[in-house]
């Protein structure tokens, strides 16, 4: 019996640890020019294995993932990764600095844009 708790255990945790959070980027307001993503962004924390999702219309919106020179531009001439979905799932595979606006003139001026750090 002491064996089998030891492996439920061990199963647990290995489980838990591949298992992130997932964070539904803006909250309620979702993906849209009326949320403040700094604050928002500021408010979480972020790590490796986390799920960024982003809701949105993809008729208005979309998601771009830059560098962070072209996020603090707002140039969208060279992203890393294009979503369209209007329903994107984002996994952080590893440590350090995401940024992402939407492309659709405007919108990143407007101030829809994220950075998260992980």
């Amino acid at each position: 019996m002491r064996m089998g708790l030891f492996f439920l255990v061990i199963t647990m945790a290995l489980w838990g640890f591949s298992l992130g959070a997932v964070h539904k980027v803006g909250d309620s307001a979702g993906w849209s020019p009326a949320a403040d993503y700094q604050k928002w962004a500021s408010s979480n924390t972020f790590h490796v294995g986390d799920t960024l999702v982003f809701e949105y219309n993809k008729q208005l919106h979309n998601v771009k993932q830059v560098k962070r020179e072209d996020f603090e531009s707002c140039n969208a001439a060279s992203p890393i990764a294009t979503y369209t979905t209007g329903s994107d799932s984002i996994s952080l595979k590893s440590s350090g600095d995401y940024y992402y606006f939407c492309g659709f003139a405007g919108h990143c001026q407007a101030g829809q844009k994220v950075h998260v750090k992980v």
